[in-house]
């Protein structure tokens, strides 16, 4: 008897596509309308999915808002890792720079800051994070990840919520140079 195959599993399946559809559609509909215009069922209109499924997942819109301002910065990613502390963090600050110099994701992040409410956001929580897995790998000469959080990810989120227009080619290299002066 001959068994026949289907062809590769899909990752994740149908829950997976769903958080890609919506994340997609939240991202196209801040970009198009601006965040403050994005509602559920626009969304879960643009995503192909019910609302239920939003609400069921996420609960409220500004969950939403959080989760997409951060899933691209998944502190699960590759960081760099050159074997200089000053480096890698110099790198690490570029990439996040980069990516909230671009408007939808810099909207994300304001909306996302803006509903965090008494709560450690998880933007903040991340990047905390990956500043503690670049300190456990480096001598770090008295640094903490406090330290970084405050000298290198506050003044870039301070600059996307309230002068984008100050974020450089060069903050990132500026920033990390202030915290090993």
């Amino acid at each position: 008897m001959e068994t026949q195959t289907t062809g590769p599993k899909r990752t994740g399946g149908r829950s997976a596509a769903v958080i890609h559809n919506v994340r997609t559609a939240v991202e196209e509909l801040v970009k198009e309308r601006g965040r403050d215009r994005v509602t559920v069922p626009l969304v879960a209109e643009r995503a192909g999915v019910n609302p239920t499924s939003i609400y069921r997942r996420w609960g409220d819109l500004p969950t939403l808002i959080n989760d997409i301002a951060t899933y691209h910065l998944d502190p699960e990613r590759e960081l760099p890792h050159s074997g200089s502390l000053q480096d890698d963090l110099t790198e690490w600050a570029r990439e996040i720079v980069a990516h909230y110099r671009k408007p939808v994701n810099a909207a994300l992040l304001r909306g996302g800051a803006a509903n965090a409410g008494d709560r450690e956001s998880d933007c903040l929580r991340n990047r905390r994070l990956e500043a503690t897995m670049f300190l456990d790998r480096a001598d770090a000469a008295g640094i903490t990840p406090d330290d970084i959080v405050d000298h290198v990810v506050a003044p870039i989120i301070y600059r996307v919520i309230f002068q984008p227009w100050t974020l450089t080619d060069q903050t990132a290299e500026d920033l990390v140079s202030r915290l090993f002066a």
